[in-house]
């Protein structure tokens, strides 16, 4: 069976060379197959990310400028996993609510990935949410998400614009394209607590 292989090598030397308001860089110093290398780690708490789908067939998008990638991406809703002991669902949970108004009566788990695995600690889970409703009250943002549009498009126009390189946000092009796969394949989601062990703050 093909899959990754959680195992971590042990850390000879850190240091800490960088503290940021949500990430740091540390440098590590391990060995490798009889050889001591170093590598600088971005170390982040991770995120979780929302494939929101109404009885239309639409996903919830999310269109937001985003400084370092010098644009505005379609995105899905997300946030870092940046509360203490938050467990995963109940953040993904607050994150719809906060940039969407949305609230879902189902939950199941689509992915988990490592977006940057090579430089960054960041594991990003995205959850299926439907049984989608609007809250009564909306949500007061600020910053880059003040201005934030939200848009319903439906799945099959997300997929049509991830195959024609318009779309270029990691989180939704692996969670759209991942769906569009298990459907055609007839194959349903994951219970919305399954394990989570590749993040560090919730592996056994």
């Amino acid at each position: 069976m093909l899959a990754d292989a959680l195992g971590r090598q042990p850390v000879l030397e850190s240091e800490r060379l960088f503290s940021g308001r949500i990430w740091d860089v540390e440098r590590h110093e391990l060995e490798l197959d009889g050889e001591r290398i170093v590598r600088e780690v971005i170390v982040h708490p991770g995120a979780v990310a929302v494939v929101a789908m109404n009885e239309r067939d639409e996903v919830m998008l999310v269109h937001q400028y985003r400084h370092p990638a010098g644009g505005t991406l379609w995105e899905l809703p997300a946030g870092l996993l940046d509360v203490d002991g938050e467990d995963p669902l109940a953040a993904a949970q607050r994150e719809l609510a906060e940039e969407t108004d949305l609230e879902a009566g189902s939950w199941r788990t689509l992915l988990d990935l490592s977006p940057t695995g090579g430089g960054s600690t960041e594991i990003i889970r995205v959850y299926l949410a439907t049984d989608v409703r609007e809250l009564p009250d909306a949500f007061a943002r600020v910053h880059e998400e003040a201005a934030m549009e939200r848009r319903w498009v439906p799945l099959d126009e997300v997929v049509e614009a991830a195959l024609a390189m318009r779309l270029h946000n990691a989180t939704l092009l692996s969670a759209v394209l991942a769906l569009h796969a298990m459907r055609a394949r007839g194959i349903a989601a994951h219970p919305a607590d399954a394990p989570f062990d590749w993040h560090p703050a919730h592996r056994p």
